[in-house]
Protein backbone atom coordinates (compact mmCIF):
# COMPACT_ATOMS: atom_id res chain seq x y z
CA UNK A 1 0.00 0.00 0.00
CA UNK A 2 1.35 3.42 -0.94
CA UNK A 3 1.61 5.88 1.93
CA UNK A 4 1.27 9.56 1.04
CA UNK A 5 3.74 12.19 2.21
CA UNK A 6 0.92 14.01 4.01
CA UNK A 7 0.16 10.87 6.01
CA UNK A 8 3.85 10.54 6.95
CA UNK A 9 3.90 14.16 8.09
CA UNK A 10 0.75 13.64 10.15
CA UNK A 11 2.21 10.57 11.88
CA UNK A 12 5.49 12.34 12.55
CA UNK A 13 3.80 15.31 14.13
CA UNK A 14 1.67 13.18 16.41
CA UNK A 15 4.63 11.09 17.63
CA UNK A 16 7.36 13.68 17.96
CA UNK A 17 7.60 16.25 20.74
CA UNK A 18 6.13 19.61 19.75
CA UNK A 19 9.53 21.25 19.30
CA UNK A 20 10.81 18.53 17.00
CA UNK A 21 7.56 18.55 15.05
CA UNK A 22 7.84 22.30 14.56
CA UNK A 23 11.40 21.98 13.28
CA UNK A 24 10.32 19.26 10.85
CA UNK A 25 7.40 21.35 9.66
CA UNK A 26 9.54 24.44 9.11
CA UNK A 27 12.14 22.44 7.16
CA UNK A 28 9.51 20.93 4.89
CA UNK A 29 7.81 24.27 4.28
CA UNK A 30 11.12 26.03 3.69
CA UNK A 31 11.97 23.42 1.09
CA UNK A 32 8.64 23.85 -0.68
CA UNK A 33 8.95 27.63 -0.65
CA UNK A 34 12.47 27.54 -2.00
CA UNK A 35 11.39 25.60 -5.09
CA UNK A 36 8.76 28.21 -5.90
CA UNK A 37 10.56 31.37 -4.80
CA UNK A 38 11.86 32.09 -8.30
CA UNK A 39 8.29 32.63 -9.55
CA UNK A 40 9.07 30.64 -12.70
CA UNK A 41 6.27 28.06 -12.61
CA UNK A 42 2.94 29.19 -14.10
CA UNK A 43 0.02 29.40 -11.69
CA UNK A 44 -2.51 28.19 -14.28
CA UNK A 45 -2.27 26.07 -17.43
CA UNK A 46 -3.76 27.28 -20.71
CA UNK A 47 -3.66 23.79 -22.22
CA UNK A 48 -6.86 22.05 -21.16
CA UNK A 49 -5.24 18.63 -20.80
CA UNK A 50 -2.85 20.07 -18.18
CA UNK A 51 -5.51 21.80 -16.12
CA UNK A 52 -6.77 20.57 -12.76
CA UNK A 53 -10.36 21.64 -12.21
CA UNK A 54 -13.10 21.48 -9.61
CA UNK A 55 -16.85 21.75 -10.26
CA UNK A 56 -18.58 24.91 -9.10
CA UNK A 57 -22.09 25.14 -7.70
CA UNK A 58 -23.22 26.36 -11.11
CA UNK A 59 -24.05 23.39 -13.30
CA UNK A 60 -21.57 22.96 -16.13
CA UNK A 61 -19.03 25.49 -14.82
CA UNK A 62 -15.63 24.09 -13.89
CA UNK A 63 -13.05 26.14 -11.97
CA UNK A 64 -9.39 25.72 -12.84
CA UNK A 65 -7.34 25.24 -9.70
CA UNK A 66 -3.91 26.86 -9.51
CA UNK A 67 -0.62 25.14 -8.83
CA UNK A 68 -0.96 25.31 -5.06
CA UNK A 69 2.72 24.62 -4.40
CA UNK A 70 3.56 27.62 -6.56
CA UNK A 71 0.79 29.77 -5.07
CA UNK A 72 1.75 29.19 -1.46
CA UNK A 73 5.45 29.19 -2.30
CA UNK A 74 5.09 32.70 -3.72
CA UNK A 75 3.16 33.86 -0.67
CA UNK A 76 5.72 32.45 1.75
CA UNK A 77 8.52 34.11 -0.21
CA UNK A 78 7.05 37.59 0.35
CA UNK A 79 5.19 37.11 3.65
CA UNK A 80 7.24 35.85 6.63
CA UNK A 81 4.09 35.83 8.76
CA UNK A 82 2.32 33.56 6.27
CA UNK A 83 5.32 31.24 6.35
CA UNK A 84 5.07 31.20 10.14
CA UNK A 85 1.36 30.35 9.92
CA UNK A 86 2.12 27.39 7.66
CA UNK A 87 4.73 26.13 10.15
CA UNK A 88 2.14 25.92 12.92
CA UNK A 89 4.73 27.09 15.44
CA UNK A 90 4.23 30.85 15.67
CA UNK A 91 1.09 31.45 17.73
CA UNK A 92 0.86 32.70 21.31
CA UNK A 93 3.06 34.92 23.46
CA UNK A 94 6.36 35.59 21.75
CA UNK A 95 4.89 34.56 18.42
CA UNK A 96 3.68 36.55 15.45
CA UNK A 97 6.13 39.15 14.19
CA UNK A 98 8.46 38.42 17.12
CA UNK A 99 9.01 34.91 15.76
CA UNK A 100 9.32 35.51 12.00
CA UNK A 101 12.40 34.95 9.86
CA UNK A 102 12.33 38.36 8.22
CA UNK A 103 14.26 37.61 5.05
CA UNK A 104 13.29 39.35 1.80
CA UNK A 105 12.53 37.38 -1.37
CA UNK A 106 15.67 36.18 -3.13
CA UNK A 107 17.24 38.96 -5.19
CA UNK A 108 15.08 41.73 -3.69
CA UNK A 109 15.11 44.15 -0.78
CA UNK A 110 12.10 45.71 0.91
CA UNK A 111 12.04 49.50 1.13
CA UNK A 112 10.36 50.87 4.26
CA UNK A 113 7.67 53.42 3.46
CA UNK A 114 6.35 53.99 6.98
CA UNK A 115 7.31 52.70 10.42
CA UNK A 116 5.74 53.64 13.75
CA UNK A 117 5.31 51.07 16.54
CA UNK A 118 2.59 53.15 18.19
CA UNK A 119 0.20 52.80 15.23
CA UNK A 120 -2.08 49.89 14.35
CA UNK A 121 -0.33 49.58 11.00
CA UNK A 122 3.18 49.88 12.37
CA UNK A 123 5.12 49.16 9.19
CA UNK A 124 4.57 49.49 5.44
CA UNK A 125 7.13 48.26 2.91
CA UNK A 126 7.39 48.02 -0.87
CA UNK A 127 9.43 46.45 -3.64
CA UNK A 128 9.16 48.37 -6.91
CA UNK A 129 8.54 46.56 -10.20
CA UNK A 130 8.43 43.21 -8.41
CA UNK A 131 9.09 40.30 -10.79
CA UNK A 132 9.31 42.89 -13.61
CA UNK A 133 5.52 43.10 -13.69
CA UNK A 134 5.42 46.88 -13.35
CA UNK A 135 3.55 47.70 -10.12
CA UNK A 136 5.21 47.51 -6.72
CA UNK A 137 4.37 44.77 -4.27
CA UNK A 138 3.20 46.36 -1.01
CA UNK A 139 3.25 44.96 2.51
CA UNK A 140 1.33 46.22 5.54
CA UNK A 141 2.06 44.96 9.06
CA UNK A 142 -0.39 45.50 11.88
CA UNK A 143 -0.96 44.28 15.43
CA UNK A 144 -4.61 44.17 16.41
CA UNK A 145 -6.92 43.52 19.32
CA UNK A 146 -9.88 41.19 18.96
CA UNK A 147 -10.57 37.59 17.95
CA UNK A 148 -8.23 36.06 15.37
CA UNK A 149 -10.79 34.70 12.93
CA UNK A 150 -9.91 34.46 9.24
CA UNK A 151 -13.41 34.18 7.81
CA UNK A 152 -14.63 37.08 9.93
CA UNK A 153 -11.66 39.26 8.98
CA UNK A 154 -12.38 38.50 5.32
CA UNK A 155 -15.72 40.28 5.73
CA UNK A 156 -13.83 43.56 5.40
CA UNK A 157 -12.78 42.48 1.92
CA UNK A 158 -15.70 40.42 0.58
CA UNK A 159 -18.70 42.07 2.23
CA UNK A 160 -19.81 45.03 0.09
CA UNK A 161 -20.92 47.24 2.98
CA UNK A 162 -17.82 46.61 5.07
CA UNK A 163 -15.60 47.01 2.00
CA UNK A 164 -17.17 50.34 1.06
CA UNK A 165 -16.52 51.62 4.59
CA UNK A 166 -12.80 51.78 3.77
CA UNK A 167 -12.76 51.54 -0.03
CA UNK A 168 -15.39 53.97 -1.41
CA UNK A 169 -14.38 53.20 -5.01
CA UNK A 170 -15.90 49.70 -4.81
CA UNK A 171 -19.20 49.43 -6.65
CA UNK A 172 -19.70 45.70 -6.26
CA UNK A 173 -18.02 42.57 -4.97
CA UNK A 174 -19.98 39.45 -5.83
CA UNK A 175 -19.57 35.73 -5.45
CA UNK A 176 -20.03 34.14 -8.86
CA UNK A 177 -18.74 30.57 -8.75
CA UNK A 178 -18.32 28.88 -5.38
CA UNK A 179 -16.46 25.59 -5.54
CA UNK A 180 -18.99 22.80 -5.06
CA UNK A 181 -16.90 20.57 -2.79
CA UNK A 182 -13.96 21.88 -0.78
CA UNK A 183 -12.59 18.37 -0.41
CA UNK A 184 -11.65 18.59 -4.09
CA UNK A 185 -9.45 21.57 -3.31
CA UNK A 186 -8.00 19.98 -0.19
CA UNK A 187 -7.10 16.85 -2.15
CA UNK A 188 -5.36 19.03 -4.75
CA UNK A 189 -3.46 20.75 -1.93
CA UNK A 190 -2.30 17.48 -0.41
CA UNK A 191 -4.74 17.17 2.52
CA UNK A 192 -3.25 19.23 5.33
CA UNK A 193 -0.04 20.21 3.57
CA UNK A 194 -1.25 23.81 3.50
CA UNK A 195 -3.73 23.74 6.38
CA UNK A 196 -7.46 23.32 5.79
CA UNK A 197 -9.03 25.17 2.87
CA UNK A 198 -12.35 26.31 4.34
CA UNK A 199 -13.42 28.77 1.64
CA UNK A 200 -12.74 28.88 -2.10
CA UNK A 201 -14.33 30.54 -5.09
CA UNK A 202 -14.13 32.73 -8.16
CA UNK A 203 -15.70 36.14 -8.15
CA UNK A 204 -15.99 39.51 -9.74
CA UNK A 205 -15.16 43.03 -8.58
CA UNK A 206 -16.19 46.30 -10.19
CA UNK A 207 -14.96 49.73 -9.14
CA UNK A 208 -16.40 53.19 -9.64
CA UNK A 209 -14.73 55.98 -11.55
CA UNK A 210 -12.11 57.68 -9.36
CA UNK A 211 -12.28 61.47 -8.80
CA UNK A 212 -8.74 61.90 -10.13
CA UNK A 213 -9.81 60.59 -13.52
CA UNK A 214 -9.40 56.80 -13.29
CA UNK A 215 -12.17 55.01 -15.18
CA UNK A 216 -14.04 52.01 -13.65
CA UNK A 217 -12.11 48.73 -13.43
CA UNK A 218 -13.09 45.07 -13.20
CA UNK A 219 -11.40 41.94 -11.86
CA UNK A 220 -11.95 38.18 -11.99
CA UNK A 221 -10.17 36.56 -9.08
CA UNK A 222 -9.70 33.15 -7.50
CA UNK A 223 -9.53 33.47 -3.71
CA UNK A 224 -9.60 31.20 -0.68
CA UNK A 225 -9.04 30.93 3.05
CA UNK A 226 -6.80 28.45 4.86
CA UNK A 227 -7.26 27.60 8.54
CA UNK A 228 -4.57 26.20 10.81
CA UNK A 229 -4.76 24.22 14.05
CA UNK A 230 -3.07 26.95 16.13
CA UNK A 231 -5.77 29.50 15.23
CA UNK A 232 -3.82 31.18 12.42
CA UNK A 233 -5.44 31.87 9.07
CA UNK A 234 -4.48 32.90 5.56
CA UNK A 235 -6.58 34.69 2.95
CA UNK A 236 -5.11 34.45 -0.52
CA UNK A 237 -5.95 35.29 -4.11
CA UNK A 238 -4.72 35.80 -7.64
CA UNK A 239 -6.14 37.10 -10.90
CA UNK A 240 -7.62 34.61 -13.37
CA UNK A 241 -6.08 34.38 -16.84
CA UNK A 242 -7.46 35.44 -20.24
CA UNK A 243 -8.66 31.91 -21.01
CA UNK A 244 -10.98 32.24 -18.01
CA UNK A 245 -12.72 35.33 -19.43
CA UNK A 246 -15.83 33.29 -20.26
CA UNK A 247 -16.52 33.43 -16.52
CA UNK A 248 -16.93 37.20 -16.59
CA UNK A 249 -20.51 38.47 -16.27
CA UNK A 250 -22.37 39.60 -19.37
CA UNK A 251 -22.16 43.27 -20.26
CA UNK A 252 -19.71 45.87 -21.46
CA UNK A 253 -16.12 45.05 -20.60
CA UNK A 254 -14.14 47.51 -18.50
CA UNK A 255 -10.41 48.06 -18.19
CA UNK A 256 -9.05 45.02 -16.41
CA UNK A 257 -7.16 45.51 -13.17
CA UNK A 258 -5.08 42.57 -11.96
CA UNK A 259 -4.04 41.39 -8.53
CA UNK A 260 -0.88 39.47 -9.35
CA UNK A 261 -0.61 38.30 -5.74
CA UNK A 262 -2.73 38.86 -2.66
CA UNK A 263 -2.50 37.43 0.84
CA UNK A 264 -3.48 38.32 4.39
CA UNK A 265 -1.87 36.25 7.15
CA UNK A 266 -3.31 36.29 10.68
CA UNK A 267 -1.42 34.77 13.64
CA UNK A 268 -2.73 34.94 17.24
CA UNK A 269 -0.23 36.39 19.71
CA UNK A 270 -2.19 36.02 22.92
CA UNK A 271 -5.72 36.18 24.26
CA UNK A 272 -7.71 38.44 21.94
CA UNK A 273 -4.59 39.65 20.09
CA UNK A 274 -3.15 38.86 16.68
CA UNK A 275 -0.66 40.06 14.09
CA UNK A 276 -1.59 40.69 10.45
CA UNK A 277 0.55 40.86 7.33
CA UNK A 278 -1.25 42.08 4.20
CA UNK A 279 0.46 41.58 0.81
CA UNK A 280 -0.78 43.00 -2.49
CA UNK A 281 0.64 43.56 -5.94
CA UNK A 282 -2.09 45.31 -7.90
CA UNK A 283 -1.92 46.54 -11.49
CA UNK A 284 -4.62 49.11 -12.29
CA UNK A 285 -4.36 48.38 -16.01
CA UNK A 286 -4.56 50.94 -18.80
CA UNK A 287 -1.76 53.46 -19.13
CA UNK A 288 -1.74 54.75 -15.57
CA UNK A 289 1.75 55.21 -14.11
CA UNK A 290 2.41 53.04 -11.07
CA UNK A 291 3.88 55.96 -9.15
CA UNK A 292 0.39 57.51 -9.23
CA UNK A 293 -1.68 54.43 -8.36
CA UNK A 294 0.52 52.86 -5.67
CA UNK A 295 -0.16 55.62 -3.06
CA UNK A 296 -3.91 55.14 -3.60
CA UNK A 297 -3.60 51.44 -2.79
CA UNK A 298 -1.31 52.10 0.18
CA UNK A 299 -3.69 54.54 1.85
CA UNK A 300 -6.81 52.52 1.05
CA UNK A 301 -5.58 49.31 2.71
CA UNK A 302 -4.18 51.26 5.66
CA UNK A 303 -7.66 52.71 6.12
CA UNK A 304 -9.10 49.18 6.22
CA UNK A 305 -7.22 48.48 9.45
CA UNK A 306 -8.51 51.72 10.98
CA UNK A 307 -12.07 50.66 10.18
CA UNK A 308 -11.65 47.03 11.25
CA UNK A 309 -9.99 47.64 14.63
CA UNK A 310 -12.89 49.30 16.49
CA UNK A 311 -15.31 46.73 15.06
CA UNK A 312 -13.14 43.83 16.24
CA UNK A 313 -12.91 45.33 19.76
CA UNK A 314 -16.69 45.42 20.05
CA UNK A 315 -16.79 43.19 23.14
CA UNK A 316 -19.77 41.67 24.88
CA UNK A 317 -23.09 42.14 23.10
CA UNK A 318 -21.43 43.62 20.03
CA UNK A 319 -21.83 42.78 16.38
CA UNK A 320 -18.58 40.84 16.43
CA UNK A 321 -19.79 38.64 19.30
CA UNK A 322 -23.05 38.01 17.49
CA UNK A 323 -21.17 37.17 14.31
CA UNK A 324 -18.97 34.62 16.08
CA UNK A 325 -21.97 32.96 17.70
CA UNK A 326 -23.86 32.74 14.42
CA UNK A 327 -20.95 31.43 12.39
CA UNK A 328 -19.65 28.87 14.88
CA UNK A 329 -22.39 26.38 14.09
CA UNK A 330 -22.10 27.03 10.36
CA UNK A 331 -18.33 26.52 10.34
CA UNK A 332 -18.79 23.17 12.07
CA UNK A 333 -21.39 22.08 9.52
CA UNK A 334 -20.13 19.99 6.62
CA UNK A 335 -22.83 21.44 4.41
CA UNK A 336 -21.40 24.93 4.90
CA UNK A 337 -17.98 23.98 3.56
CA UNK A 338 -18.53 25.94 0.37
CA UNK A 339 -16.75 28.94 -1.06
CA UNK A 340 -16.00 32.56 -0.43
CA UNK A 341 -15.54 35.38 -2.80
CA UNK A 342 -13.41 38.30 -1.91
CA UNK A 343 -11.42 40.13 -4.50
CA UNK A 344 -8.54 42.33 -3.37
Amino acid sequence: MEISSSAIMSTARSSLPRQAACILSILLISSNAATSAAFTTPMFQEKVTLQRTAPSKTCGVEIELPNFDEMFGRIQAVSPLAKLAFSGCGAGEGGGFEAIDDKPPAGYKWKTVEKNKRKIVHQIDRIDNFQNLGPPILRWRASMEGPCHGVMFAEFIMNVEKRQAWDPQIENVCEMYPVYDLDTANIAMGFGKFGDCCKLGVGYTKTKAHPIGISPREQLTLCGIQKFDDGSALMWGTEMEEWHDHLLPEGERLTRAKSHLFSVALVPTGENKFDVEYILQLDFGGNLPHWMTAPLVLDSVKNMFSVAQPWLKGGEGSEVEQYLEETKALEESFDDRNSILFTP
